[in-house]
């Protein structure tokens, strides 16, 4: 009996310490999503404004620009999967991986091949464990990503973008990330970046509607390639930041709902540890009278 005790002592303070680890980390994360939510909405109005300006040129002028026409033959497709440095945040990680390998299948079955450009430690460790193509990869500072890193991203993926598919360039351009939706929802994304596909803040122009009229200097061919690239850093730098809350708030969740689950194992052994004492208490006392009941028979 004292050795299950001891046992039972063993696993309390055992929980008391996850705990308090649990605890720890809860509160560092929620410390940091303030943060994390400022940075979401304070790019948020640029990245809206660069989106419909390049709307506006691909919609209101007449050139068949490389960048948003559709490719005849699309044969390699490149995608840019977002995911954080460390784990303890839940399923974040593994619904962003399983959303990108299926955005992979999907892309193969269509003939095309796929070529994968990674940020964070989770998307490398991940795709290199299955000896999956990659581009490259980026493994910054995923919980609070920098401008400068989007650059990089959106430069290398650029170039491919104007590189021809035969000497390993790609024709379209996609990204997989998780949108911060609340402190308890965060959403798997993928949106395709390259050719242009969604006109954001533009509705369709009916018949007979009378359409803005627009000058571009020097000319469209030249404000698309000027505000093209703009556009691609601006779109994945919020997709970062938006990945980056989206992982300090899953984290916020999963330490909280570690931190309970320690409560109840602390509860479930506190009773199990009374029930042995107490059963130990009772032999003691029967092993009492029993000696006592002997004596006085003899």
């Amino acid at each position: 009996m004292g050795a299950q005790l001891r046992v039972y002592t063993q696993k309390i303070k055992s929980a008391q310490t996850t705990k308090k680890i649990t605890k720890a980390m809860e509160l560092i994360a929620a410390s940091r999503i303030a943060k994390a939510q400022a940075r979401v909405a304070a790019s948020g109005p640029y990245s809206r404004a660069i989106t419909r300006a390049v709307s506006a040129v691909a919609t209101y002028s007449n050139v068949d620009h490389v960048l948003t026409t559709e490719p005849e033959k699309v044969t390699r497709a490149a995608v840019i999967v977002l995911t954080s440095d460390r784990g303890l945040a839940g399923p974040f990680n593994s619904q962003v991986l399983r959303e990108a390998s299926e955005l992979t299948e999907l892309l193969r079955s269509q003939g095309k091949e796929v070529v994968h450009y990674l940020f964070g430690r989770k998307a490398v460790g991940y795709f290199q464990f299955r000896k999956f193509p990659i581009a490259a990869q980026w493994i910054a500072n995923a919980e609070a990503p920098e401008f400068v890193t989007a650059q990089e991203i959106s430069k290398t993926v650029l170039e491919a973008f104007g590189t021809d598919a035969e000497e390993g360039g790609v024709d379209e351009i996609h990204v997989v990330y998780n949108r911060f939706v609340s402190m308890m929802t965060q959403t798997p994304e993928v949106v395709r970046l390259l050719p242009l596909e969604v006109v954001e803040g533009l509705e369709e122009p009916d018949s007979t509607d009378v359409l803005p009229l627009y000058e571009f200097e020097p000319d469209a061919e030249s404000v698309l390639d000027s505000l093209l690239p703009v556009y691609i850093e601006s779109r994945i730098f919020n997709a970062m930041l938006q990945s980056a809350a989206a992982k300090h708030a899953a984290t916020q969740k999963a330490m909280k709902s570690a931190s309970d689950n320690a409560d109840k194992l602390i509860t479930d052994y506190t009773r199990l540890r009374n029930n042995a004492r107490q059963a130990e208490i009772t032999q003691q006392i029967s092993e009492i009278v029993g000696g006592a009941d002997a004596l006085s028979g003899s």
